[in-house]
């Protein structure tokens, strides 16, 4: 028994993961890919259906609406995680799915087909790269957070600015620092959501809320990197 608490103490300060860390990694990126699916086919038959593009753009109210509702639920979901059952969690990132491909449906009638799937697969290249750097790295990316962060607030703030001073080079800054900023979060996320993992000892619950809400994360930096991607490399393509 001494000799098993032994290679328990060695696994342990070696940064040994519980044998359930893999299964909770892949639900990890299946419920991500799962809640991308969602949103894309969303967006696709809301920009490909007059009845609903009517109901979403006809007013003003209808879509900040879903964009409230959208935030609304990001916050809730983050919040009460540790109080929602997993099968309420689950529901409300598919929700959150549909109501965001709702939202994003007018990419399509900004952009072409061309530049929307174009960007789509640099999107998931980038993503696949840093993902797997934040995920193998043995550097302490933790530094990054604080930097991220206030790199996100002040995207928001200057796109606000630049609704009223509409500069087209501005914009064009933007979508670059926008490109940063969240090539950074993706690797900064991996690696927290590896660490948060690797610390859950069975399947249970708590430990799959935990990955779902590492899905939300990861989706988020994905559907932001490709908006402002899109934004960067989209224009004037055909």
């Amino acid at each position: 028994m001494e000799i098993q608490d032994l290679e328990k103490a060695i696994r342990e300060k070696e940064g040994y993961m519980s044998l359930a860390f893999p299964s909770l990694m892949r639900k990890v990126y299946v419920w991500m890919t799962m809640a991308l699916a969602i949103t894309g086919i969303t967006a696709y038959g809301v920009a490909t259906s007059p009845t609903l593009l009517q109901m979403i753009y006809g007013t003003r109210f209808a879509i900040w609406a879903l964009i409230i509702a959208e935030l609304a639920l990001v916050f809730w979901i983050s919040a009460r995680i540790e109080k929602l059952s997993l099968t309420s969690a689950t529901l409300l990132f598919i929700l959150y799915s549909v109501i965001n491909g709702a939202t994003l449906s007018s990419i399509f009638f900004v952009y072409t087909p061309t530049a929307i799937t174009k960007v789509f697969f640099i999107t998931a290249g980038t993503f696949g790269v840093m993902a797997l750097y934040g995920y193998f790295t043995k550097s302490d990316l933790s530094s990054w957070g604080k930097i991220l962060m206030m790199g996100v607030l002040g995207l928001i703030i200057a796109l606000l600015v630049n609704m009223f001073l509409k500069s087209a080079m501005m914009d064009l800054i933007l979508s670059g620092i926008g490109v940063l900023v969240f090539t950074g979060l993706t690797a900064y996320d991996t690696q927290k959501i590896k660490q948060m993992l690797a610390m859950q000892t069975d399947m249970g619950e708590g430990a799959q809320k935990v990955a779902l809400i590492g899905a939300l994360s990861l989706y988020l930096d994905f559907i932001n990197l490709f908006l402002y991607l899109l934004r960067f490399f989209g224009r004037g393509n055909d």
